[in-house]
């Protein structure tokens, strides 16, 4: 068997949690397990399919999900020996060139409570202590201590809890002093974030809904009763992985959250998420650009806005004009196929924007203004519609000749004309803006 023992040494920066960084390691190997205070992976199995042992060791620094914060690695034929080298590295020491026989004793976690009986016995080294009678050893120091001795030395069995990926995701974390405001739940939201970016990437998942909740410190405030919990929800249109988009979508949440009282506790847990198909990128440079892609941007307006400031037109299955299209919010219709009129030749003259209502446009003699005098380019395409639903005025069917044309001060525009017609009189012509070409 071959071990590895890894040990990232606390900092400022904020490391993932101990469960994080154990899936982390399972793309390297099944068995992983903490011991104390290093993740210890067994990897007799599968380290050629890393290129061997010196090839596996350079993934896993490449690979470092704590960066920049350095990972000490250290190796051993078994975990507790990994686990002695891992601990005189961390010292500056130098493992002894006999192993385990001459390792120091204190790197032994089963004998730190009898380093000082065992020193008064004259033994300092793992070696010493194993050549003592093996009965009065159990008998004096209890069975552990035997029994990681014979363990060191292979003559006996290691037990370890090994890691699992859950299904779904969902840690807590406690925050190091009461939250009061936006800003410092985001600050520990961060360590959160990068956990959930490990089991994605581990489960091959993009994450489609989250939720953010803390717990209130205070049962009361100002003679109002409180909830335990506050909590938000942050969703995105397609699955991603990028952590840097949920993160600011979680930060514009949170900014428009006011929290009731002081928070101590923070969890987060996904709502739904689908398998991830991966990023697919062109040869070419110019498919790569660079900045955020639209949907991200939609959603982060949404976020800071509300879902009502941000809206997109969806083109509606009915043959008149004012009914081709609604305004909803973005986030609603994103991602849904929404019914639309059967293609005609007649389609390739609308607009992209239609205005709700029809604006009435002022005359020049006989010609219509909008910003100046318009010209007419092509029509008309004269339209009858409305006849079961009523859009004209007292209910009338609509009866309209359609021009595309251009405006000096605002490029094409659609106009129409109203006809006369059995259900209207003969009198002054009027004209109506209903739509802008981009």
């Amino acid at each position: 068997m071959h071990w590895i023992a890894l040990r990232w040494q606390p900092e400022e920066v904020q490391l993932p949690s101990h469960e994080a960084l154990g899936w982390w390691a399972l793309q390297f190997t099944p068995r992983v397990a903490w011991v104390d205070e290093a993740l210890l992976l067994e990897v007799s199995a599968c380290e050629r399919l890393w290129g061997g042992r010196l090839g596996l060791m350079r993934q896993i620094a490449s690979l470092n999900p704590a960066a920049p914060v350095r990972v000490q690695q250290a190796q051993g034929a078994t975990s507790l020996v990994a686990l002695a080298r891992l601990r005189m590295f961390a010292r500056g020491q130098q493992p002894p060139a006999d192993l385990p026989a001459d390792l120091p004793l204190d790197t032994l976690s089963a004998a730190h409570a009898h380093l000082d009986v065992l020193a008064h016995l004259g033994c300092r080294t793992w070696g010493e202590v194993a050549a003592l009678p093996r009965g009065g050893l159990t008998r004096r120091f209890g069975k552990e201590l035997r029994a990681a001795l014979d363990a060191a030395w292979g003559l006996g069995p290691e037990s370890h809890r090994w890691l699992t990926l859950p299904d779904v995701f969902e840690q807590k974390l406690e925050l190091p002093a009461l939250a009061e405001g936006a800003s410092e739940l985001m600050w520990s939201a961060n360590r959160l974030l990068a956990a959930l970016s490990i089991w994605l990437r581990a489960r091959q998942r993009g994450a489609v809904s989250l939720e953010l909740q803390w717990t209130l410190d205070l049962k009361r405030f100002n003679g109002v009763d409180l909830p335990p919990h506050q909590q938000i929800v942050v969703r995105t249109a397609e699955p991603t992985q990028d952590m840097a988009h949920l993160r600011r979508l979680m930060a514009e949440k949170l900014a428009l959250t006011t929290l009731a009282a002081p928070a101590s506790w923070l969890r987060l847990r996904t709502l739904d998420t689908t398998p991830w198909a991966g990023a697919s990128t062109s040869f070419l440079p110019e498919d790569n650009r660079k900045g955020d892609k639209l949907h991200e941007l939609v959603e982060r307006l949404s976020a800071r806005l509300g879902p009502q400031q941000v809206l997109r037109a969806v083109a509606q299955a009915d043959h008149r004009p004012e009914r081709r299209q609604s305004w909803q919010p973005a986030l609603r219709t994103a991602g849904k196929a929404v019914a639309a009129p059967a293609p005609s030749p007649a389609d390739a003259i609308y607009p992209a924007w239609l205005l709700p209502e029809p604006l009435l446009l002022e005359m020049d003699g006989e010609r219509p203004c909008w910003r100046g005098p318009l010209r007419k380019l092509i029509g008309p395409q004269r339209v009858e519609a409305g006849w079961w639903g009523g859009v004209g005025e007292g209910g009338h069917p609509a009866v309209r000749d359609y021009y595309v044309a251009e405006s000096p001060g605002a490029g094409l525009v659609w106009i129409f004309r109203e006809r006369p017609t059995a259900c209207f009189s003969e009198g002054e012509v009027r004209w109506y803006l209903q739509g802008l070409y981009a």
